[in-house]
């Protein structure tokens, strides 16, 4: 059984009352903020950029060259926004970690804030998970008390002011610009770029956006080393993160291990696929990726072994499905969701999901056509590339994914009218789930 294990974000969430600031100063938080403050704010900079810390939020770009961006001092504010509208389907990792251990992220928002030259810094929170945000607003309290924030930060003349916001519960507000507007107190939509935040992002001010998770691992970085992040994971995937598995699995949950592991051995970890049943698909970063089957257990969970298999690491969302789910059923359930959430401010996006719903509900109805197969990918292929954010190309993946591994399931709802899984239209031909060899009667 594999035991490869790095409980760093995840080592205080079983702790008696973990989320006050007793028990976190208790295992030593804070500790890092403090060694923080008797650096340069360059060499903090400098350490985060070393250790090959890439954000955490889906797109992997090197945390240290992005706070690096920002243009010089010119005597005006700039900003640290903390991206926690998490809000992927099959994501799951940030608001647990908030709920557990919010102080490492009041703490990770701090010393990044120094790093920066940033005096007022914010956390976004997705509106319907109202325990977190209640958890993060008494944690930034906790936190202004104890002279962690405010004014002379443990007496560094050191000034920060953190901002607990909570959004509408929009989708689009996970895309970093719209979350900018949202925060500004217009729509949520995307903004053009250039400029980009680093140089034009909130109030018109040099920007730095990361997510939860990258943030909370800023204090072990600092207070370990660079050498230490870069011991685990990969050379060009360094350190930790939390997998998320879900779905058919024995023991659903959050597994914190090195980047390059793979999901044999998390389903080891895991227990296994639920007894009787075997893997049939998956996501490695949730379900705006492109799909995995059982031929890519032993793929590497690293950016780059996942993108030259064909998909994207993401979030880390291991969505488990085993040999009962149809595949088209899943996939239109995502759809259907990207079609609600889509902003509406392109048309690719705009009317391409809705067609896309339109075609999935035909082909779970027994009423979709075999150029209905053709017209999913063309509609796909005039999405991808070309709509405004990256809402629209996450649409496309699980469908030109699940098309290229299980087109037979999706010839078998055109063939046999309807979803072959649902036991009225299974009946009208012979038909295997798990090897697809349907042949209409």
């Amino acid at each position: 059984m594999a035991t490869t294990l790095t409980p760093v974000l995840t080592d205080r969430w079983a702790n008696e009352r973990s989320w006050t600031l007793d028990a976190y100063r208790k295992a030593g938080g804070y500790e890092a903020l403090r060694s923080a403050l008797a650096m340069a704010p360059g060499d903090v900079l400098t350490a985060v950029k070393d250790s090959g810390l890439r954000g955490r939020g889906g797109a992997g770009f090197p945390t240290g060259m992005k706070w690096g961006f920002l243009p010089a001092p010119d005597g005006g504010p700039r900003y640290l926004v903390v991206n926690a509208d998490e809000s992927e389907p099959g994501t799951c990792k940030d608001i647990p970690l908030m709920m557990a251990d919010p102080h490492l992220l009041v703490e990770g928002a701090i010393i990044t804030s120094y790093a920066i030259g940033c005096h007022h810094a914010f956390i976004y929170v997705r509106g319907e998970v109202l325990h977190v945000y209640r958890r993060l607003l008494a944690a930034v309290a906790e936190a202004r008390e104890a002279g962690l924030l405010g004014s002379d930060i443990l007496g560094s003349g050191y000034d920060l002011e953190l901002t607990v916001h909570a959004g509408a519960g929009a989708y689009i507000c996970g895309e970093e610009t719209a979350l900018l507007d949202s925060l500004e107190g217009r729509r949520g939509q995307p903004r053009l770029k250039p400029p980009f935040p680093a140089v034009a992002g909130l109030y018109g001010r040099p920007t730095v956006i990361n997510n939860v998770e990258t943030i909370a691992s800023v204090p072990s970085i600092v207070a370990n080393g660079a050498d230490w992040f870069r011991s685990m994971g990969t050379e060009r995937s360094a350190g930790f993160g939390i997998f998320s598995l879900s779905g058919h699995v024995a023991r659903p949950g959050q597994y914190e291990a090195p980047l390059g592991i793979t999901l044999r051995e998390l389903l080891e970890m895991a227990g296994g696929m639920r007894e009787g049943h075997e893997l049939k698909f998956w996501t490695p970063g949730g379900s705006s990726t492109p799909i995995f089957t059982a031929e890519h257990l032993d793929v590497p969970l690293d950016y780059e072994s996942v993108g030259a298999a064909g998909s994207m690491l993401g979030t880390r969302a291991l969505q488990i499905f085993d040999e009962t789910t149809c595949v088209v059923r899943a996939v239109a359930r995502w759809t259907d969701f990207y079609a609600h959430e889509s902003c509406g401010k392109c048309t690719p996006c705009r009317e391409g999901t809705f067609w896309m719903k339109g075609i999935y509900q035909r082909l779970e109805s027994g009423q979709g056509t075999a150029e209905d197969l053709e017209t999913l990918l063309d509609v796909c292929d005039n999405i991808l590339g070309r709509a405004f954010c990256a809402l629209g190309d996450g649409a496309t993946s699980p469908v030109t994914s699940s098309l290229q591994h299980f087109r037979a399931e999706y010839e078998a709802h055109v063939t046999g009218g309807g979803c072959p899984f649902d036991p009225v239209a299974a009946a009208r031909f012979e038909y295997t789930p798990r090897t697809m060899a349907g042949v209409h009667a």
